[in-house]
């Protein structure tokens, strides 16, 4: 009974949305419930900014909460040396009646065009994916695809994580851009 709660709870706190192609804000997505359970997304936004300052802005812990609503804290637990992996812990609530979530992810960073991920603890533990930076325009703009594949949490169906992908991604990568043109001092 418990698993079905959550289930309700998940899925009215995730509206439906379009399963792929073109979204609002120039965004291109394409999300699926994967053959081994978990969710899938591909999704792609270009946007004016150089890849270094859309780099700096995907890894700044302080945007986590105003790019993704659903991530209340953004915590860098380790840094190694060479700046090449990271480890971050995430909280994560999606709605009002569920629970709150933690997530540790290992990062491993090439700098300034792609940042692989995959989750190593907490509550989300199977996750892998990566944002790809390619720059357009002579470096003036840069294509970002991001691509996760995500178990939902406590057993739920694959199509509960995919129908949150089709929620959150867009307005992350949409948010993205926002924070990539906001004046920074």
């Amino acid at each position: 009974m418990h698993g079905l709660a959550l289930a309700l709870i998940w899925l009215a706190a995730t509206p439906p949305a379009v399963a792929g192609g073109d979204m609002a804000g120039g965004v291109t997505a394409k999300v699926r419930a994967g053959a081994d359970g978990r969710g899938e997304v591909r999704a792609a936004i270009d946007i004016p900014a150089p890849p270094e300052r859309v780099w700096r802005t995907i890894l700044d812990c302080r945007l986590a909460e105003r790019m993704t609503p659903s991530v209340k804290r953004c915590t860098v637990l380790e840094r190694s040396p060479d700046g090449r992996t990271e480890t971050r812990e995430h909280w994560i609530k999606r709605g009002l009646f569920s629970p709150m979530l933690r997530s540790v992810s290992r990062l491993e960073l090439e700098p300034g065009r792609r940042i692989g991920f995959r989750c190593i603890g907490g509550d989300i533990d199977d996750c892998e994916g990566q944002w790809l930076l390619s720059p357009l325009d002579d470096g003036a703009a840069t294509r970002v695809v991001y691509e996760n594949k995500v178990s939902a949490p406590f057993g739920l169906p694959a199509g509960m994580a995919a129908a949150a992908m089709r929620r959150d991604v867009p307005a992350a990568l949409q948010a993205l851009k926002r924070e990539c043109l906001e004046p920074r001092p």
